[in-house]
């Protein structure tokens, strides 16, 4: 029996979503001697994009995700000699969070991966058609919608 497109579909995005799993999973050296998992290095990014001016609070409520959580993660940065906590001089009851030299090779490194590792995605988005690109958004929503309600 042939499989229908919808199987096809099917099939084809379950292994996407598999790998990407696996991608997510599997932690990476950007430009230094440290292994750092995908929500490190994530937060490597965002850091690294507004040096000097977030502190974990900010950072909480740009990710969307609790306080405690930016924490631990800062604290596996800071044992890797990539973050460091400064002072705000227009606050003293607050820090920022910055970058190490050895944080910014791997902010640079992991900017670098993105920039030549996309395998061409960055053109092929900006290349669609506005109708193509509604579409894929509305899947995408639904399929998180969908995500959600299983976890929930």
């Amino acid at each position: 029996m042939k499989p229908t497109g919808l199987h096809t579909i099917h099939e084809r995005f379950h292994r996407v979503v598999k790998l990407a799993v696996e991608i997510e999973q599997t932690p990476r050296s950007f430009g230094t001697d440290e292994l750092l998992t995908s929500a490190e290095i994530h937060l490597v990014e965002i850091v690294g994009s507004n040096e000097g001016r977030l502190s974990v609070t900010d950072l909480a409520g740009l990710l969307g995700v609790t306080k405690g959580a930016i924490s631990q993660t800062l604290k596996k940065l800071e044992y890797k000699g990539l973050t460091e906590k400064h002072p705000d001089p227009e606050n003293s009851s607050r820090a920022i969070v910055g970058l190490t030299t050895k944080g910014k090779t791997a902010f640079f490194a992991h900017r670098h991966w993105h920039e030549t590792m996309d395998g061409g995605f960055r053109e092929y988005f900006h290349n669609l058609d506005q109708d193509r690109i509604d579409f894929m958004a509305e899947f995408l929503r639904k399929y998180e919608t969908f995500l959600k309600r299983i976890l929930s």
